[in-house]
């Protein structure tokens, strides 16, 4: 028989509770993570960079 997961965890042993924090968080805006590097990135800078990029390729 397989053995039956705890009711907080997935099969793969993912904890619910921990992403349903983590999901809760990113729709609020306070994401750990990429909101600090969101904030350091030049959007034009970007653009103009890919658009050197794709240059060079053709």
């Amino acid at each position: 028989m397989a053995k039956q997961p705890k009711q907080n965890k997935t099969a793969a042993g993912t904890d619910v509770n921990h992403v349903k924090q983590q999901n809760q968080q990113a729709a609020q805006g306070q994401s750990q993570y990429g909101a600090e590097f969101g904030q350091q990135t030049d959007a034009q800078q970007v653009k103009q960079q890919n658009q050197k990029s794709q240059a060079k390729k053709k």
